[in-house]
C-alpha cells in the first residue's frame, strides 16, 4: 500500500499541471494532506463513493499521463545513473572514458 502511495505521489508531483482544479484538491486532501474519504466527501458535500470514484479516475489519468510522456520513468532512470556515476567517481583507478560514456547515457534519456 505504502509503494502505491509513493507511486502516486510520483506521479502527481509530475503530471498535477494537467489535472482539474477539483482533482488536484482531492489528490492534495488525500496524498498530501492524508485526509480520509469521510472527511473530503463533508468538506465537498459529497459521498465518499464519490470521493472514491474521483481518486480513482485521476490516478488511472495519471498513470495514461504516464504511459506516454514517461517523465517518472525517465526519473527513475536518471538518478540510477547518476547514482552509478557517483559510485564510478569514488572508485579508484578513476575512467573518464566510462564517466563519458555514462553522461552521454544520461543526456540520450530524452
Amino acid at each position: 500500500m505504502l509503494e502505491k502511495k509513493l507511486y502516486v505521489n510520483a506521479l502527481y508531483d509530475f503530471y498535477h499541471s494537467l489535472l482539474t482544479e477539483k482533482q488536484r484538491k482531492y489528490m492534495d486532501l488525500y496524498y498530501v494532506d492524508d485526509f480520509s474519504l469521510g472527511e473530503i466527501a463533508e468538506n465537498f458535500g459529497v459521498s465518499r463513493q464519490a470521493v472514491y470514484d474521483n481518486l480513482k479516475r485521476t490516478e488511472t489519468l495519471l498513470d495514461d499521463f504516464e504511459s506516454h510522456l514517461h517523465l517518472y520513468e525517465k526519473y527513475t532512470e536518471r538518478s540510477s545513473r547518476l547514482e552509478e556515476l557517483r559510485a564510478l567517481l569514488d572508485k579508484e583507478p578513476f575512467s573518464k572514458q566510462q564517466a563519458i560514456e555514462m553522461i552521454e547515457g544520461i543526456e540520450n534519456l530524452d
